[in-house]
């Protein structure tokens, strides 16, 4: 089965850690304003143009909204995307269908108006549940508005509520995390996505970084911190499906399952990026160019690439021991390729020394194995 993936570029703020292209007001209100009415209208004849290409008129089984802040946007405008996608694609009935959503920008009415446009999903940009990592981090919300938003988001009848939570800190300590991690199972979501705190380039926080403004934790104190993330969820009822997410059985992400299973997605909006019959590509990363480029009847590709078959093997390798593992005789007959074969002597190391494991012609990582995944894929590629 395919997805699809909206990208929303807006945010009240730009967030110190972020290198996903979005953009914050920083001149007149009225102007962003005229920019989101602009780039919605753009983002449905972008819709528009793709599927009238015959290739993608196959069932697709998930929706995803993401940013940016895809809140921020109204349920009316939310409703009209979905009303178009249900209408130019096939949408299976339980398809399901994630807003990316940030506390502080619901409240109950435009969480149930969310529900009613046909959101199904929801998943909070928590990051922590301590003001002052939030206030370090810039995000806009505070730990009780997170917690309320949660709260809110059962009681508008939401059954599939997902958080994200970021590890790794300056200074973070395994007592303030496990805090973190205590005060989010008390919620209950049904799925919760825990990141260690990356640095990525061009963004405040690398600078803040280089200039020694803000230093980072040892290696070995992020791996503690991440062994206890895995014993925690664990201990408490959550399945671990990749190497950073969480879920309670039958709450998996179908969307980022799709991703990592290596199916087909088509992505609309700036810098998205699509993949499907082992081409990707890529719209261009600003939006006023993305607008011009669809208003003008053309799509906004800023490049492509297709996958040559040693390239989509070794992504299999990463993708699948990343998540649920190498199922070894599909995998094989793809690729014409048997990967115990021709890594037996390091797989045999791995199985010994508890880092994977071989059942049911399934190759997987354990939980000791996730701690130094990439590692391992490399070897493996």
């Amino acid at each position: 089965m395919a997805s699809l993936y909206l990208h929303i570029p807006f945010c009240e703020h730009k967030c110190i850690y972020c290198d996903f292209y979005s953009i914050a007001p920083d001149g007149s209100r009225a102007d962003y304003d005229s920019l989101t009415v602009r780039f919605v209208e753009a983002l449905k004849q972008e819709i528009v143009l793709r599927a009238a290409q015959a290739q993608f008129q196959i069932p697709y089984e998930t929706i995803f909204f993401g940013g940016g802040t895809p809140s921020l946007l109204s349920p009316a405008t939310i409703g009209e995307i979905l009303n178009l996608l249900h209408a130019k694609f096939s949408l299976q009935s339980n398809a399901e269908i994630t807003l990316e959503t940030n506390p502080g920008t619901v409240d109950k009415k435009k969480l149930l108006d969310f529900r009613s446009a046909g959101i199904n999903r929801l998943s909070f940009g928590v990051q922590s549940f301590h003001d002052d990592d939030l206030k370090f981090l810039t995000r806009i919300h505070s730990a009780e508005q997170a917690k309320e938003s949660v709260r809110t988001a059962f009681k508008a009848g939401f059954e599939n509520v997902s958080l994200d939570l970021i590890f790794s800190l300056p200074g973070q300590t395994l007592v303030r995390w496990k805090s973190n991690l205590e005060q989010a199972v008390a919620l209950q979501p049904t799925h919760v996505s825990s990141y260690s705190l990356i640095v990525e380039p061009n963004t405040p926080l690398k600078r803040m970084v280089e200039s020694k403004q803000v230093q980072l934790l040892s290696l070995e104190e992020d791996a503690s911190l991440y062994e206890m993330t895995m014993e925690f969820f664990h201990e408490h009822g959550y399945e671990q499906y990749e190497v950073s997410n969480f879920a309670k059985p039958g709450f998996r992400s179908r969307h980022n399952s799709n991703y990592w299973n290596h199916s087909n997605y088509l992505s609309f909006g700036p810098s998205a990026h699509s993949f499907w019959n082992n081409r990707r590509w890529w719209n261009v990363a600003n939006l006023v160019n993305y607008c011009a480029r669809i208003e003008a009847g053309a799509f906004a590709d800023a490049g492509s690439e297709s996958l040559t078959e040693d390239q989509l093997r070794q992504e299999e390798i990463f993708l699948g021991l990343r998540s649920d593992g190498i199922q070894l005789t599909p995998f094989s007959k793809r690729f014409h390729y048997d990967l115990i074969a021709a890594h037996r002597p390091a797989i045999d190391q791995l199985v010994r020394e508890g880092l994977a494991r071989l059942d049911d012609e399934r190759l997987r990582l354990t939980a000791k194995g996730y701690l130094i995944c990439d590692e391992i894929c490399g070897a493996l590629s």
